[in-house]
């Protein structure tokens, strides 16, 4: 640690102050204030305490989650006392006659005065944050600094300072909800997070292609790498500059959704309000009936050697026999979602360990539900029975199709092994109704509260950010501005995609429909094509499998294992090699090279 003495001529008195952060100043704040006669600093944060735990109090006074959400909001505050107080210290050492004499390092205070004394003075610099990191990660941390001052060299963070605060206060005040708890979450939550990855996306990319590529081009990054500094570590201390910046700005956008979103729901309607807590501001599990794969592909196949029997002569082609089966494969499926008139439908859903705590405890149904027809009213009349006699009970429905739907069931309506059983009976005068295998039915249960899962929400997010900082320094070390920006952004298009490359892997082709054979065309680059777009999706989609702003606006549960999931896949698999693979690209570069004239 870096110690800078003063000395008082007349008292002959040596105060050593710690160059750099304080942590007594930033875990004490006005009572370390108080105690170094600090007088203006301490009564400031001494109101400015008293103010912010009066408001997280009367914000959230029976939710020790919130209040500690809330709490995170005036992090700052501390934080400011702990990097600025020990300037403070020494310039009211100076007013009260205190002349400083010169540094010293010293592993302790005493040990500063022991030097002092024997007036064993260094000519160290001034001390930063990261001085004390073993001399590997003090590079990288050197990298961290350049990557900020970079940040605001391109005006990017107040710039986007400006727009994420724009995106989170002015989207809610411009555009209304309708006053509903699912029109006010689909604002408040949906819009704005989705408003805020959108936006601290691009800029990621935009920065880590920046950063990098100017720095090649303009010969910067040449000053660095003739110092005692690995590419590698250049490389990896841009990417945890890039992220360090991505974390502030979505922890400080994240924390006002979430006060606003606190502060809008005390204005809804109570029994609004009521459906917000026990549906939206809360996270939910869910359990959906066992998969039946294994059974359809068993249907499928008798009813495929059954269709050869008799067409043997008629099925001579590779194509025709894939359509056939495809044909097969959906009729057989049909038969698992469809629900015919007069007919009806049981459903077992196994909710596993959490019947353990689920006992006297309501849940939810979450059903949908497709029709081929219409109705003159819109609606379908349907009876549900929920649970098995003697305690079962029934709730008779008129409910739209192709949308979700919702309602309550009471609790311990489950078996002594957690089996829950719904069954659906469709009247006569109803057509045909198909519940979808995918999201047909679905168990919600309480599991945990919101603030937390809201947490966990955001890492995911910072996740998908890391994953998109790694693409784009990845793509800048070997290629220039322009077109590593463009490739990024092209890779992205790519990720958007992913519907249509479902499509061609559905087909089985990347040939277009031809009407004059009522099939699907084939050609020989599908045997190279189709493989390399499985490959494709399976990558995009480990990043891909994660909605936190579906689950979050939904009040489903975002657990630690699925975040957990998500950061092995999308930052240590994804990001990682990716990061491995920009790392040795920029290492093996030549940076000497001629650069074009700017």
């Amino acid at each position: 640690m870096l110690f800078e003495i003063y000395n008082h001529p007349q008292k002959q008195t040596i105060v050593p102050v710690r160059v750099g952060f304080s942590w007594p100043a930033f875990l004490l704040t006005w009572m370390w204030a108080f105690a170094n006669r600090l007088w203006f600093q301490g009564i400031l944060f001494l109101l400015l305490g008293a103010s912010a735990s009066t408001a997280i109090y009367l914000a959230a006074p029976n939710d020790l989650q919130i209040r500690i959400v809330l709490g995170l909001l005036f992090l700052p505050i501390p934080l400011f006392v702990g990097f600025k107080g020990n300037e403070w210290k020494a310039a009211a050492l100076e007013k009260r006659g205190f002349t400083p004499r010169g540094r010293v390092r010293a592993a302790s205070r005493a040990q500063a005065l022991r030097k002092a004394a024997a007036e064993e003075f260094t000519r160290a610099s001034a001390h930063r944050f990261g001085d004390h990191l073993p001399g590997g990660l003090q590079k990288i941390f050197a990298i961290i600094l350049l990557t900020w001052k970079s940040a605001f060299r391109f005006r990017l963070f107040p710039l986007l300072s400006a727009l994420l605060l724009l995106a989170v206060v002015a989207l809610p005040v411009f555009i209304q909800d309708d006053g509903t708890a699912r029109g006010f979450t689909q604002l408040l939550i949906t819009y704005t997070l989705s408003a805020i990855t959108a936006l601290l996306g691009v800029s990621t990319l935009w920065l880590a292609c920046g950063t990098l590529a100017r720095d090649i081009e303009e010969c910067q990054v040449q000053l660095v790498a003739v110092k005692p500094v690995a590419r590698w570590q250049i490389w990896l201390g841009k990417w945890l500059g890039i992220m360090s910046l991505n974390a502030v700005l979505l922890g400080i956008s994240g924390a006002c959704v979430f006060a606003l979103l606190q502060w809008r729901a005390g204005r809804l309607p109570e029994k609004e309000q009521t459906i917000l807590r026990n549906e939206v501001l809360i996270a939910r599990g869910s359990a959906r009936p066992a998969s039946v794969k294994q059974e359809i592909e068993a249907v499928a196949r008798k009813m495929l050697q059954k269709r050869l029997e008799e067409n043997e002569t008629q099925i001579e082609e590779r194509a025709d026999l894939k359509e056939v089966e495809q044909t097969i494969r959906e009729q057989a499926k049909a038969g698992f979602q469809v629900v015919l008139p007069g007919y009806q439908r049981d459903w077992r859903i196994n909710l596993g360990l959490a019947r353990l705590y689920l006992r006297d405890r309501p849940l939810h149904l979450r059903i949908k539900f497709n029709s081929a027809q219409k109705s003159p009213s819109g609606t379908f009349e349907g009876l549900w029975t929920i649970g098995v006699p003697p305690k079962a009970v029934q709730k008779i429905t008129s409910q739209a199709p192709d949308t979700f739907h919702e309602f309550q069931i009471p609790p311990n309506l489950f078996d002594d092994d957690g089996v829950l059983t719904v069954t659906f009976a469709n009247p006569r005068d109803n057509p045909a109704l198909i519940f979808p295998l995918e999201e047909g039915i679905e168990v919600l249960y309480p599991e945990s509260g919101f603030a937390l899962n809201y947490v966990r929400g955001l890492c995911i997010i910072l996740c998908w950010l890391a994953l998109l900082a790694a693409i784009g320094l990845a793509a800048a070390s070997f290629l220039s501005f322009p077109v590593s920006a463009f490739f990024s952004l092209a890779m992205l298009l790519v990720v958007f995609s992913t519907d249509t490359l479902n499509d061609v892997l559905e087909n089985g082709t990347i040939m277009g429909y031809d009407s004059a054979k009522s099939a699907w065309s084939h050609s020989t680059v599908d045997y190279v094509a189709v493989p390399v777009l499985r490959s494709v999706v399976w990558l995009i989609n480990l990043a891909k499998d994660f909605s936190p702003v579906d689950s979050l606006s939904t009040g489903r549960s975002i657990s630690w294992g699925q975040l957990g999931t998500a950061f092995g896949q999308i930052v240590l698999l994804l990001a990682g090699l990716i990061s491995i693979f920009g790392m040795v690209i920029f290492t093996r570069r030549e940076l000497a090279t001629a650069q074009p004239i700017q």
